[in-house]
């Protein structure tokens, strides 16, 4: 399969060449969850895959605790719909005991330390009240006050099942991060198999035709390749550009290469572009290395190609565009069409705010490039 064959495969699965006329509940469902450490980013990444989404479907999926944000694939925080949070946590399991244990400086602070008893602790804690970081981190050290408080707290963020609950993850409030325990919040155990065949599946559902390397790069599991031998028989399997094996669901769409791919924005963080070992299939290789994070980026012919950014203020909101690649006239035309789409949306109603959509450097020169 070509590159550009894979990138429309992605595309149509991700439905970003079609919006979908689906609730936003299945779309974040079909995506096997969403990055949210930005919380608001998974509204954004709806607007652009869903027909006529207002971010009060998502508030109200959140308010309901029909869908949480907690920290799931690669250790980060995703929102997930409530019962991929309590299918997928024992599968992700050994990912966030690993994270804690070599990707964390956490670890380090609590060489001795009964994890088992910490873990209970700390679910007792948040079972009862929902606390702070700091707040847990405190609870903890009256029973180890020889520890680091943070070390402690964080500790239970990575091993114990936990949301971080609203206001924060809303679209037009906020607030610190404070958490519930995920059995408290929901009000179900946490429980079943730790078996990952069916995550991997659905990953290849909405993210296929990929390697064993593009899986444990989405989602941090570990022994890959005898998982793709326990589902090879029901699988496809394509070769990539350079012989590679790739897998994929029998049923997995695989729209014609030439096929258009309109303007789509994208938010911070984006599982279209953190979900493969080779990002080729979605990065315009002109862009590497030029992307700096905590602005959005944008799609011209199914690849990333740059950034945007929305300045806001009491006055006047304006959206940024920095392309990274040349455009055509049609190209940048499209552009600031659905970029002004965007910026209405966004601002909704405040029809006294002045609102425009322009090129300019979208960049945040504090920050080092890293796409």
């Amino acid at each position: 399969m070509t590159t550009r064959a894979l990138n429309r495969a992605l595309l149509a699965r991700q439905h970003l060449l079609a919006r979908a006329s689906i609730p936003a509940e299945a779309m974040v469902e079909h995506l096997v969850g969403m990055q949210a450490q930005v919380p608001t980013n998974p509204y954004v990444a709806l607007w652009s895959r869903l027909e006529g989404f207002e971010a009060r479907e998502l508030e109200a999926l959140i308010l309901e605790r029909r869908a949480v944000r907690t920290s799931l694939l690669r250790t980060t925080l995703h929102l997930v719909i409530a019962r991929d949070a309590l299918a997928m946590r024992p599968v992700l399991q050994g990912v966030l005991r690993r994270g804690f244990a070599s990707g964390s400086p956490f670890h380090r602070q609590l060489v001795g330390v009964d994890l088992d008893a910490l873990m209970a602790a700390g679910k007792a804690l948040l079972d009862d009240e929902a606390l702070t970081t700091s707040k847990l981190g405190k609870r903890l050290a009256e029973r180890w006050p020889d520890r680091d408080p943070v070390s402690l707290a964080y500790a239970v963020r990575y091993l114990v099942p936990m949301v971080q609950i609203p206001p924060r993850g809303l679209w037009q409030k906020s607030g610190q991060p404070t958490w519930r325990s995920l059995e408290s919040w929901l009000g179900q155990p946490v429980e079943g198999s730790d078996a990952p065949d069916r995550l991997v599946l659905r990953y290849l559902a909405a993210f296929g035709p990929a390697s064993a390397k593009d899986i444990a790069t989405w989602s941090w599991l570990t022994r890959v390749r005898e998982i793709i031998d326990r589902l090879r028989p029901a699988l496809r399997v394509y070769r990539d550009e350079r012989g590679g094996e790739l897998f994929d669901v029998e049923d997995g769409a695989l729209p014609d290469p030439e096929t258009p791919a309109p303007v789509r924005f994208l938010p911070e963080y984006d599982n279209i572009a953190l979900s493969h070992s080779d990002r080729g299939r979605i990065i315009d290789p002109r862009t590497v290395g030029r992307i700096t994070g905590y602005v959005g980026t944008f799609l011209v012919d199914g690849l990333i190609a740059g950034q945007w950014r929305l300045d806001r203020t009491k006055d006047q909101h304006a959206l940024l565009l920095d392309p990274f690649v040349p455009l055509t006239d049609d190209q940048s035309a499209d552009l600031t069409d659905e970029g002004g789409h965007l910026l209405d949306w966004a601002v909704g109603d405040a029809t006294s705010v002045e609102r425009r959509v322009e090129f300019g450097v979208a960049r945040d020169p504090n920050r080092s490039a890293y796409g």
